[in-house]
């Protein structure tokens, strides 16, 4: 536990911070995971939510919840999975 005024406050902050990050985390996987799922069943709105998908990995990346290098490796994943998709 912390015990000097600067302390605490860097805990609250921190907390705040992971409940944020942690909002960013899941919803980057959430769109993935709707990717993914209209990829398999063939449907015709994958590239309008591959689109949402990059969009928000940038804003996780920008934001700093993920490092630049991974969300530039997350979307050339997506994209291979879109293009394999369509041949």
């Amino acid at each position: 536990m912390a015990h000097t005024k600067s302390a605490m406050k860097r805990m609250r902050q921190n907390a705040k911070r992971n409940l944020r990050n942690r909002s960013f985390r899941s919803n980057t996987k959430t769109w993935i995971k709707k990717l993914e799922k209209s990829v398999r069943e063939k449907a015709a709105d994958v590239n309008q939510i591959l689109s949402s998908c990059v969009s928000v990995i940038d804003k996780a990346a920008a934001k700093g919840v993920l490092h630049p290098n991974t969300a530039a490796r997350r979307k050339a994943r997506l994209y291979r999975l879109v293009n394999a998709a369509k041949k």
